[in-house]
């Protein structure tokens, strides 16, 4: 399909932009993780809609994401998703804006910061990742034959592979809902598209982006994170000069779904 004129040149058309809140408030925007949409973070609007100016989004293939937007090109690495945050920013105006990542995107949004800070107020990394797999010293809490097998899994049965994974990823075992949750997401992503997201997401490798953040920042770790464990998130915090890290009592990588509560409270301790 030929992308149209206008899902490539508006952002708040091709990322499917809403914005809620308090229209003269500090901007906030929300970058949701792979399978993922904007929905995911439907439990946090409520906590800041009164005082902030909530920016919501999906990543170009996810939720109402327009699918001609997408290019394997722009998109084969991470650096296309943080073009389209700059773009989105852009659009809306925004200065000292706070942007919140879960999972790949706090990437995304550490690779936008790095590329114009000037936008930027704070970071908050929810479960993030520079990298997935193991390398000499550094443990990103899987081995290279786990990765390609995870992906060739999910290139032969996506949806087979979305409903193992999801529980995996969203812990709680107590509270199957949350799974089931996370699977529905995963399934509301177009399958060609997550899987070549699922491969730059898994592949990539970004240590050395760490070091040049100069915006305020907040790394939030789960406890039993399977996808990003413990050890990776302190790396994260060692690596950004200055940051701050707070272990959540939340289990699983997705406490925006299974305690946003708790993920918002520290939230707005952190940009007060």
């Amino acid at each position: 399909m030929i992308p149209t004129a206008e899902a490539i040149g508006d952002p708040l058309v091709r990322n499917n932009v809403r914005v809620l809140g308090n229209p003269n408030g500090r901007p906030i925007v929300f970058s949701h993780g792979f399978g993922c949409s904007q929905e995911v973070w439907r439990h946090m609007v409520p906590f800041f809609e009164r005082d902030y100016r909530v920016v919501l989004f999906d990543h170009v293939g996810a939720g109402g994401s327009n699918l001609a937007a997408y290019d394997h090109g722009k998109y084969d690495s991470l650096d296309g998703y943080a073009q389209d945050v700059l773009e989105i920013i852009d659009a809306l105006g925004l200065t000292q804006a706070v942007f919140v990542g879960h999972s790949v995107s706090a990437m995304v949004g550490i690779l936008a910061a790095n590329r114009d800070s000037s936008r930027f107020g704070a970071l908050v990394l929810v479960g993030p990742s520079a990298r997935y797999v193991d390398d000499a010293e550094y443990r990103g809490g899987f081995a290279r034959a786990d990765i390609d097998s995870l992906l060739d899994t999910l290139d032969s049965n996506y949806l087979g592979w979305s409903a193992t994974i999801a529980p995996l990823m969203m812990g709680n075992s107590d509270r199957p809902e949350l799974g089931r949750e996370l699977t529905e997401n995963f399934c509301t992503t177009d399958p060609t598209i997550a899987r070549h997201f699922a491969r730059v997401t898994f592949l990539s490798d970004n240590r050395r982006d760490l070091a040049r953040v100069s915006v305020p920042t907040l790394v939030l770790q789960s406890r039993e994170d399977v996808i990003a464990p413990a050890p990776v998130g302190r790396y994260v915090h060692e690596q950004i000069s200055g940051s701050q890290l707070v272990m959540l009592t939340s289990s699983g990588h997705c406490p925006n779904l299974s305690d946003p509560a708790q993920l918002a409270r520290r939230i707005l301790d952190f940009i007060g």
